[in-house]
């Protein structure tokens, strides 16, 4: 019988192969601007349209999986992001690599919701924290591992061996999942699923959505352009990316960390906001020609900080009843962002000449966090009389 320690492994290689796709483009963004005659906002473009059908699929994810179930969706999913990159790695065409980079994105737009409720099925009521810590985990990861292995792949064989390793992950997800994967033989105990909710629930959750969302844009941009400005500085793109992962390796750490803190504490919007400020400063100071490897250093031990705490807020206005929904309009606000981020990042970079406005750009996105969540808290305490249907 499987262990949920093993089954979370087998989520985890999933969802960091979606990471490691997603990055691949920015990774190795000097090479595919040589390869395609591309700008860095195009370069923008492309690595936000990877988020792009989240917006249509954020909410009716959880009932797709629910009519097909989750294992089969996900293992559609993965084969999508499959498709998507074998797409873009057969031709050089710009409109190929749109067309690849959205299929690739709906495949993990369906990871990216329903393995978070597969995660639940499996450990709630028992280290619910510690495994979701584990499994955010998976994000910062995959992209560590691109940024560490992929310019050094590109810039030795070139970029079809780069779409040829990411596949290869994928595979490997597959094969995990198809083989390892079963669902729990007794999901966890709940009420039937309300069919709304409350506008007051709604607008906590927009909130609470825009605070991940700006979080994840102040990430983004360090490890989306953050390679781009370090090459400009005269680093090589092997060397910038590999410096660059070293903040997402100290995320890995820093992030059970700060969930850590604040169910310690009990002060996790303390948590929140001193991590998020104390990363905004620091990029900030990165972006200014500071001492770059002990500004990483102290990044990753900063930047994973406040995720634990973020990811508590919907929590705080749902119950097991209207999680489902609930969550699919706090990922439909954050896809909506982090499709628009990487484009204006790179259109600001485009304009000012340098990719290192648009880490002053991720500084800005953190520095509205602590704001917003006084926002939640307000609108938290709204009457919730009036019900949003479900869609």
């Amino acid at each position: 019988m499987r262990s949920r320690w093993t089954i979370l492994a087998v989520l985890f290689v999933a969802r960091a192969a979606m990471a490691f796709q997603f990055q691949s483009v920015a990774a190795v963004a000097p090479l595919v601007s040589d390869s395609l005659g591309a700008s860095l906002a195009d370069i923008g473009i492309l690595i936000g349209l990877y988020l792009a059908p989240g917006l249509a699929l954020a909410l009716p994810g959880a009932t797709i999986g629910q009519r097909y179930g989750d294992k089969a969706t996900v293992l559609a999913g993965l084969a999508m992001m499959l498709a998507g990159e074998m797409l873009m790695t057969a031709s050089a065409s710009w409109s190929l690599q749109i067309g690849g980079r959205l299929i690739g994105g709906t495949g993990g737009v369906l990871l990216n919701v329903l393995m978070t409720k597969m995660v639940a099925d499996w450990f709630a009521g028992r280290e619910i924290a510690t495994a979701m810590a584990i499994y955010i985990n998976s994000w910062p990861a995959g992209i560590a591992i691109a940024l560490m292995l992929l310019p050094a792949i590109g810039t030795t064989f070139g970029m079809t061996a780069v779409g040829t390793a990411v596949s290869v992950l994928i595979i490997v997800g597959i094969g995990l999942m198809a083989i390892v994967y079963r669902a729990p033989e007794v999901l966890p105990a709940g009420g039937i699923e309300r069919r709304g909710i409350s506008a007051g629930t709604t607008f906590a959750l927009i909130t609470a959505g825009l605070i991940w969302c700006l979080y994840n844009v102040g990430f983004a941009m360090v490890f989306s352009f953050g390679p781009s400005m370090l090459v400009e500085r005269g680093w090589s793109s092997p060397e910038a990316g590999s410096a660059t992962s070293v903040v997402l390796w100290l995320a890995t750490l820093s992030v059970p960390l700060g969930g850590l803190l604040a169910d310690r504490s009990k002060r996790g919007d303390a948590v929140l906001t001193a991590g998020c400020v104390g990363f905004a400063l620091l990029m900030l100071v990165l972006s200014r020609s500071g001492p770059v490897l002990p500004l990483i250093i102290t990044m990753g031990v900063v930047c994973g900080l406040p995720a634990g705490a973020i990811m508590s807020l919907p929590a705080r206005v749902l119950d097991q009843r209207t999680r489902s929904i609930g969550m699919g309009v706090f990922y439909t606000v954050y896809y909506a962002g982090m499709l628009a981020a990487p484009a204006i990042g790179g259109k600001l970079a485009t304009w000012a000449g340098t990719a290192t406005i648009a880490l002053d750009f991720g500084a800005a996105a953190l520095l509205l966090c602590p704001f917003l969540l006084w926002s939640f808290h307000r609108i938290s305490r709204l009457p919730r009389a009036m019900v949003v249907p479900s869609r």
